[in-house]
């Protein structure tokens, strides 16, 4: 009787095994997935923080620097001539997710930047959507809360564009990959 006993306990043993393996096995899988959703939004980007002032080589001769008022900066086309994008003149309206852009095309290329602001979350990534695909560009922000920063972005022109129908929106995203602001242009 313990001979049919023990042979029926362990065949009850491996006939469960795969499934108890099984299961060890999907739970496993889903841990290890959580915590790489975990992971990823840890090591999403954030913007680059700088501090009043300092400026930003993007390009030679394309610099950004900000100020508690606003965006500065110089592109190649003129290096001497500084233009400032103001964020306490009330144009912008920073409890409203938007994104403001500047161009600034030569020898071939497009020198973009703007403010983004008003969004949800944490600001992320940018992206700029062309006539040719799609461009990734780079985020800066003052520390603390300032609720606004300012992205930038170089692009190729095509031969023969002269820009005038080449970029269709700019996009900002937050950590989580949504939507932080948007500027729809085509």
């Amino acid at each position: 009787m313990h001979k049919y006993v023990a042979v029926a306990a362990l065949t009850t043993l491996l006939a469960g095994a795969p499934t108890l393996s099984y299961a060890v096995s999907q739970g496993e899988t889903a841990h290890t997935t959580a915590q790489s959703a975990a992971a990823a939004a840890k090591k999403a980007p954030t913007p680059r923080i700088v501090r009043p002032g300092e400026h930003v080589v993007a390009a030679p001769g394309f610099e950004l620097w900000l100020t508690a008022e606003g965006k500065h900066w110089t592109d190649p086309d003129m290096p001497d001539d500084p233009q400032f994008r103001s964020v306490v003149d009330g144009n912008i309206d920073p409890t409203q997710p938007g994104v403001s852009l500047q161009a600034s095309g030569f020898e071939g290329r497009y020198y973009l930047s703007g403010l983004y602001y008003g969004g949800k979350g944490t600001a992320s990534r940018v992206e700029v959507a062309t006539s040719t695909g799609k461009v990734r560009g780079k985020l800066i922000e003052l520390a603390g809360k300032p609720g606004w920063g300012v992205w930038y972005a170089i692009a190729d022109l095509p031969p023969g564009d002269d820009g005038e129908d080449f970029l269709r929106n700019v996009t900002v995203y937050d950590t989580k990959g949504r939507v932080y602001s948007q500027l729809r242009l085509n």
